[in-house]
């Protein structure tokens, strides 16, 4: 008997565009942030009268729509004019001034850029973009190895729009004086979707995802109820897919409460922040964390001094970011007479996946 007999056959399947899961699409409609959207346009606009724009840090948790929003207003601009370059960075894939240009140049379509340092290659950037505007975006900012490269844009593109995105608004803390000064940045907040909002979102991937009555309606509440519990839409979009995946290796017609049971138990194994994707200075940090599991903030930064570093506060923050991507987790404990404390807990399962 072939091992195919009972398996859809190639021409049939449960999904009707499977991009619409992938997690690096734009929907054409970004429900539920249509105020946060409006805000962005109003700092971009001056630059279609020829002025400069204004700069913008859009902040918020992971997976709330904040790199979406911004990318589906950079492809609407494109549409509306050719007078304003839209260049969008990822600084988590691009943290070095040096990789930054080169990703300038390559959406810029400038091929000249053969053996050149940061400098050449900053100085033929600044001739074609001055010759228009720009939207440039910088995602994942808190990535960035150096905000030189800030400085350079402040200084020397006449016509421009800063976006900075990050899952934390310290990041501008932190920053030099004389970059913030010269800024005059302002911020948005975006902030998790709420219930309904979260199971309209996931409805709307489901349609635009898979054939027609693909789902079994009663059982899409179970995805909706983890991806809320998460504040991640992420999360839905991976079971969406997941459930539909086992469906389809189990040749049913319909994704129904087995498979997406099943698909949530894959949700553990399954990280959107991997340790992999980690800088240098946090991946000191998380090994440290891993060898010394279970042990208190304070005796773990302990050791961090003994590696040349003082800073509880840099130590902190870096503590804060690992906890956020769930690369760790922490518990506040009663340390009997020297009162609370917090223990750090290295994730196992996530970081090695």
């Amino acid at each position: 008997m072939s091992i195919f007999k009972n398996i859809l056959s190639h021409n049939e399947s449960l999904f009707l565009d499977p991009m619409a899961l992938d997690l690096e699409y734009v929907p054409q409609i970004i429900p539920f942030r249509e105020n946060q959207q409006k805000y962005i346009a109003e700092c971009i606009k001056p630059l279609l009268s020829n002025r400069d724009g204004r700069n913008l840090l859009v902040y918020g948790y992971s997976g709330i729509g904040k790199t979406v929003a911004v990318k589906h207003l950079l492809n609407e601009l494109d549409k509306e004019t050719d007078d304003v370059y839209t260049i969008y960075i990822n600084c988590w894939k691009k943290n070095t001034e040096f990789k930054i240009l080169k990703d300038i140049c390559d959406q810029l379509n400038y091929k000249f850029i053969a053996n050149k340092s940061s400098d050449e290659l900053f100085d033929d950037i600044k001739k074609l973009i001055n010759k228009k505007s720009a939207v440039i975006c910088l995602d994942e900012i808190d990535k960035i190895e150096t905000t030189e490269i800030i400085y350079a844009l402040l200084e020397d593109i006449l016509r421009k729009t800063l976006i900075f995105i990050s899952n934390d608004k310290q990041w501008l803390v932190q920053l030099d004086p004389r970059i913030k000064s010269r800024l005059s940045i302002e911020l948005l907040e975006f902030k998790p979707y709420n219930y309904e909002e979260t199971k309209e979102i996931l409805n709307q991937r489901i349609n635009l995802a898979f054939i027609p009555g693909a789902f079994d309606t009663n059982a899409i509440k179970n995805i909706v109820d983890k991806t809320f519990e998460s504040n991640d839409i992420r999360t839905g979009i991976f079971l969406l897919k997941q459930s539909g995946d086992i469906a389809e290796s189990k040749s049913s017609r319909k994704i129904n409460q087995e498979h997406i049971i099943d698909a949530i138990s894959k949700l553990s194994n399954f990280n959107f922040n991997k340790s992999t994707d980690l800088i240098d200075e946090d991946k000191i940090v998380l090994d440290l964390i891993k060898n010394n599991s279970g042990k208190s903030i304070t005796e773990i930064y302990e050791i961090y001094k003994e590696k040349g570093e003082k800073s509880y506060r840099t130590f902190q923050r870096k503590v804060d970011k690992l906890r956020r991507t769930k690369l760790i987790s922490t518990e506040e404990i009663n340390d009997g007479t020297r009162g609370k404390s917090t223990k750090v807990i290295y994730n196992k399962k996530l970081n090695d996946f």
